[in-house]
């Protein structure tokens, strides 16, 4: 499948499939998150590859109960982590890089996913306190999205999309 098609066929899996997914496929999916462009190359972000069941219902019950998590047999979170950009980019890196970091290694790999036949969604609506806490992850990191993983078990159509003319500024 070439680029444009993976773009125009990704979906928001919220159902997934008993199933799974194998150690080298996530290992892929974590190569392509690792490629990632970042400011400076700095990659200031964590990724969390969380497996235990009993984890993943955590990360739900952390997510406004959304039960999806669970479900999913792998869960990536990425945290910015502030202290890797701070120090060459000042308050820039601090409060924005690193979340742009997180943010694009994040789309890599839910992008990855695709391409392998996975699928997945973006989570941010989370309790940041109770993530951590999970993760086990320092106070200074900053849970930036959840993404479950998983052999869909559903096929949604395409979401409504705004229109070019109204999303597109021509200077």
């Amino acid at each position: 499948m070439d680029y444009f098609q993976l773009i125009d066929q990704r979906r928001s899996i919220r159902a997934f499939e008993a199933k799974p997914v194998e150690a080298e496929v996530l290992q892929r999916i974590l190569e392509a998150a690792n490629r990632a462009p970042s400011a400076g190359n700095l990659q200031a972000y964590e990724i969390y590859l969380v497996t235990s069941s009993a984890l993943r219902l955590e990360l739900a019950r952390a997510a406004l109960d959304q039960q999806f998590i669970a479900q999913a047999p792998a869960v990536m979170v990425f945290c910015a982590h502030p202290a890797r950009s701070q120090p060459r980019y000042r308050q820039r890196g601090l409060r924005l890089y690193c979340i742009q970091d997180a943010t694009i290694a994040c789309a890599f790999a839910m992008l990855a996913a695709s391409a392998l036949g996975l699928g997945s969604v973006w989570v941010g609506a989370f309790d940041d306190d109770r993530v951590r806490r999970i993760l086990g992850a320092p106070p200074d990191q900053i849970p930036v999205a959840i993404l479950p993983i998983g052999y869909p078990a559903e096929q949604p159509g395409p979401a409504p999309r705004r229109s070019l003319d109204d999303l597109v500024h021509h200077l």
